[in-house]
């Protein structure tokens, strides 16, 4: 027994034998299980963190085990994802039952023990990194290190704009908690900071972070690159900030969770002290991260323990009840109140509540999209992001759950709502955020609201796109209907030069699975894409909008922008065309114009106006053969970007005319000429395509 384990048994932490140190044993001595049996994993977390999951779990957490989605339970955030396996034996433990994809009770456990026995195997319910969707009692998809407190924000901003919207005297529907687990790598993550920074101005007094302090990385000491004082650090981001000295120490724990509850001004962050594999021989060593321990140190930690050393997966008679009933016997009843008061405020404040069925339905409210604007053909036309302004405020006063703001760019990026009014910590009912220039962390963000059941949008630059694609990619991942506006589109920034124009950033979009990157031609296309986006429940959608003025296309000479809605469409056609024009954005104008041309001079010709790879992807191979015939081979595509990936439209014949370098500062229609998006260069190629068949 190491020497850590007898002075905390010594100092009646945890009596032996209790039903409290039982619990958290069975909590420690499942995840080494678990990760023995994958032979990999990470399991010096789960050791050191049992007894703060145990005490927030058993004395604290509002929620109910029979039904894991009940609106005002209070979230418990992983962030520190590689030790999933605390979160999955507490979610076992705890007796949570599963919600199918229909949001209906399976009738079994959301982790069942074959489950634990299936760590980290295909097809299991317990993955190596916490997935939401994925396992009942999931909150969010945690494992690139800081997202968790990115989206932990995100909850907490939804929860206070919930209550300011919903809550009546009298009604307290919503009044949750945000409780997150995070560690030293976490702490190291910009998006963490980022985070930090912004929940304290808000004072979001709903959120409490749990930080866990061993001092140990992979690499070894976290002193080899980080020895700050995280306490001052939380303290100048203005966080009620506490101390817990030891991990073990179930009572101090609780005392600083008490804190957290007295204390509504701030944000709280509990520092607490822990020794990464508890009760090993390789405790306190970065052996203890995610190295797996032997089957001799394995048996040693559960003597140890007081347990029996060749017993698996064990979990002792009246733990499981025990620990159930510590959750539910608080949850339950709180959960049953809440229902009983739901029923007596869909009586007091009808319209309030069928606001409420909606928004927690993940539905929109009929006749939400009554007002959106029909642009009137015009050759001089508007930005698409002027457009996507206007659009997005037809919406916004018929779904009052459309809130969002932009990284300090919304009046360039037209994301701000008019009469929103800015969300502050003394005007939570606001609407429109200002997530400062903290691109990783508004994702972040953005994607916790998301979680809230909030129609939740972000704003920036496409350039900047790349400050914040790990949040994209997990909000691919989660498949949660989030837009992000991205302005800015192209080499047509102009002036502002290379570092602002990007090239490679929408083809880096089109790589993310289950990402609806659209890039509408005009005012109209505009229209129907953030249309697809509110309407978009299980999939996150990037709107590509430009700074310039885009001509308005007259859709009685041309087809409906509703064909965006399969992702591509023809826009103008000849009759047996020869060369197929392909473009996207502020290119198919230059497109028209081109066909316009080449049919002058008796060249047939097909405009295609492709604005999202994704959605034309989904459409049968009828439809796509009927849009880019496998016989017409003289295929052209004009966009302002790179080069790959259009080869799967234009094929081996074909050629592109995109970007291959980055751009340069000068006027648009110097660059334009540079680099070849002219009228004249469209019809050359074209025309040399057709000659060389």
């Amino acid at each position: 027994m190491s020497d850590t384990l007898t002075q905390a048994g010594a100092t009646g932490l945890h009596e032996d034998g209790s039903p409290a140190r039982l619990q958290i044993d069975t909590i420690r001595t499942l995840a080494m299980d678990a990760v023995a049996a994958a032979k990999s994993g990470h399991i010096g977390t789960p050791m050191a963190l049992a007894p703060v999951g145990h005490t927030l779990w058993t004395k604290f957490l509002r929620t109910d085990p029979a039904t894991p989605d009940w609106p005002n339970r209070d979230r418990f955030v992983l962030s520190v994802g590689h030790a999933s396996m605390l979160l999955y034996a507490l979610l076992h433990l705890a007796g949570v039952e599963e919600i199918d994809a229909d949001g209906k009770k399976s009738g079994g456990p959301a982790v069942s023990l074959d489950d634990l026995k299936a760590f980290r195997q295909l097809g299991s319910k317990t993955p190596g990194h916490p997935e939401y969707r994925h396992t009942t009692g999931v909150e969010t998809t945690t494992g690139p290190l800081g997202a968790g407190c990115g989206n932990s924000v995100g909850m907490a901003i939804a929860e206070r704009w919930l209550a300011a919207h919903f809550n009546r005297d009298g009604f307290p529907l919503l009044d949750h908690d945000i409780y997150v687990l995070a560690g030293d790598g976490d702490m190291m993550e910009g998006v963490a900071s980022e985070a930090a920074s912004l929940a304290g101005h808000l004072k979001l007094s709903n959120l409490c972070w749990m930080y866990d302090s061993n001092h140990i990385s992979i690499e070894g000491g976290t002193d080899l690159a980080f020895d700050e004082d995280v306490a001052k650090r939380f303290e100048a981001y203005g966080w009620n900030v506490l101390h817990v000295a030891d991990a073990n120490d179930c009572a101090a724990m609780a005392a600083a969770l008490d804190g957290f509850k007295a204390c509504t001004d701030k944000p709280t962050f509990i520092v607490v002290h822990s020794i990464i594999g508890y009760g090993s021989s390789i405790q306190g060593t970065a052996k203890a991260h995610g190295e797996a321990m032997t089957a001799d140190d394995i048996a040693g930690t559960k003597r140890a323990y007081g347990w029996d050393p060749e017993a698996k997966f064990l979990v002792p008679d009246g733990v499981k009840e025990g620990f159930h009933k510590a959750v539910a016997d608080r949850g339950g009843p709180l959960r049953e109140a809440w229902d009983a008061m739901r029923v007596r405020y869909a009586e007091a404040y009808p319209d309030l509540s069928q606001e409420l069925d909606c928004l927690l339905a993940s539905q929109l409210p009929e006749g939400w999209d009554a007002d959106i604007p029909v642009f009137d053909p015009d050759a001089k036309g508007m930005a698409s992001r002027d457009a996507g302004g206007k659009v997005m405020n037809a919406i916004a006063p018929h779904v009052p759950w459309l809130i969002g703001g932009s990284a300090d760019l919304a009046p360039s990026n037209k994301t701000l709502l008019d009469n929103g009014g800015s969300f502050q910590a003394d005007s939570y009912g606001a609407r429109n955020l200002h997530f400062g220039v903290r691109e990783h962390a508004m994702g972040a963000i953005v994607n916790g609201m998301g979680l809230s059941k909030l129609r939740a949008y972000s704003g920036t630059f496409l350039v900047f796109s790349d400050y914040m694609r790990p949040p994209i990619r997990l909000a691919a991942l989660m498949e949660i209907g989030v837009t992000f506006v991205f302005t800015h589109d192209s080499i047509g920034v102009g002036e502002d030069g290379p570092t602002h124009q990007p090239i490679e950033q929408i083809l880096s979009l089109r790589a993310i699975p289950g990402l609806d990157t659209i890039r509408p031609a005009d005012a109209n296309e505009t229209a129907v894409a953030w249309r697809a986006a509110m309407q978009a429940g299980n999939h996150p959608t990037a709107l590509i909008l430009s700074r310039q003025a885009l001509p308005t296309i007259d859709r009685s000479t041309y087809a409906s922008a509703e064909g965006l809605i399969k992702g591509g469409y023809v826009l103008a056609d000849s009759e047996n065309p020869h060369v197929i024009l392909i473009a996207t954005g502020s290119e198919v104008s230059l497109a028209l114009a081109a066909h316009e041309r080449l049919v002058a001079q008796g060249v047939a010709s097909r405009v295609v106006s492709l604005p999202s790879w994704h959605r034309f992807e989904c459409q049968d191979a009828a439809y796509c053969e009927s849009v880019l015939p496998k016989a017409i081979t003289a295929r052209l595509a004009i966009e302002m970007g790179s080069e790959i990936g259009w080869d799967r439209y234009v094929g081996t014949a074909g050629r592109t005319i995109t970007m291959s370098t980055f751009g340069a500062s000068a006027p648009l229609a110097k660059l334009q000429d540079k680099f070849g998006f002219t009228v004249d260069n469209v019809v050359k190629i074209a025309t040399e395509m057709l000659e060389t068949k």
